[in-house]
């Protein structure tokens, strides 16, 4: 009887062993797991595949050679800055004037795909240009398309439209849908040109979709602040800019590939 109580013990306790094993390796396999999950993949870099497909940094972290001034020669002294791998405009507390001012690619892109991602700050207003057409007489905003970026919440207690809220196609066309992620976070934003075809996508999701120099297109620059302006999204070929609105505001990721 002693012989068979003691098998029985010794049975009980490597049963407790195995649980004990097998429960610390579920949980190691889980942290593992949950490491890969939550780990950020490498930000101003292009893999592999991307660069098959044509894609180039406009921004690698460290260098604005790919940027300037809007009609400058050279990247601003002030008001913008690099920082942890980051392009970052700076806050002023000036309004449209800024502080160092729009910021232009150097090279012209016609039919292309912009990716980045950005950040916002508190009460932040920023956007994103395309089909840039410098001249010393306007500002940016008067013959470039823009890609909204704002602190929508904060705005829209201030009575702001739609139509002026992230993504959209500043004071024409307004996202279909809100994907914005909270201050704070990463948002992801594309732009598509193709032609007059272009698309605005945030986070993954289309947002706006528009003909440049169509029936409707024309109508709507007609009845918006871009009336007077002639050269509105008139040109076929451009740059691509970062404005400078007085706000804090956070980019990486930078970039386009030519379709």
């Amino acid at each position: 009887m002693k012989f068979i109580f003691e098998n029985y013990l010794l049975w009980i306790i490597c049963l407790m062993l195995a649980c004990q094993s097998t429960t610390s390796e579920e949980t190691t396999n889980s942290a593992t797991e949950n490491t890969e999950t939550t780990s950020e993949p490498a930000q101003n870099t292009l893999s592999d595949q991307e660069k098959a497909d044509g894609w180039e940094l406009l921004f690698d972290g460290e260098s604005t050679s790919n940027w300037k001034g809007y009609n400058k020669s050279t990247f601003p002294d002030k008001g913008w800055k690099v920082e942890d791998g980051m392009l970052m405009v700076l806050k002023s507390g000036a309004e449209e004037a800024g502080h160092g001012g729009d910021i232009v690619t150097v090279d012209k892109f016609e039919n292309f795909e912009l990716s980045l991602d950005f950040m916002l700050t508190d009460t932040a207003n920023s956007g994103i240009f395309y089909m840039v057409l410098e001249d010393e007489n306007a500002a940016i905003w008067h013959n470039a398309p823009e890609y909204q970026i704002l602190d929508d919440e904060t705005y829209a207690t201030m009575g702001t439209k739609n139509i002026h809220f992230t993504a959209a196609n500043y004071d024409l066309h307004p996202a279909e849908a809100n994907y914005k992620k909270p201050v704070g976070q990463w948002n992801t934003a594309r732009i598509i040109k193709k032609g007059a075809h272009i698309e605005h996508w945030l986070n993954g999701n289309k947002v706006v979709e528009y003909d440049l120099w169509s029936p409707e297109w024309e109508a709507l620059v007609a009845a918006s602040k871009f009336k007077d302006y002639e050269q509105y999204g008139r040109t076929k070929s451009g740059q691509i800019g970062l404005q400078d609105h007085g706000h804090e505001v956070r980019f990486r990721d930078i970039k386009i590939r030519k379709l």
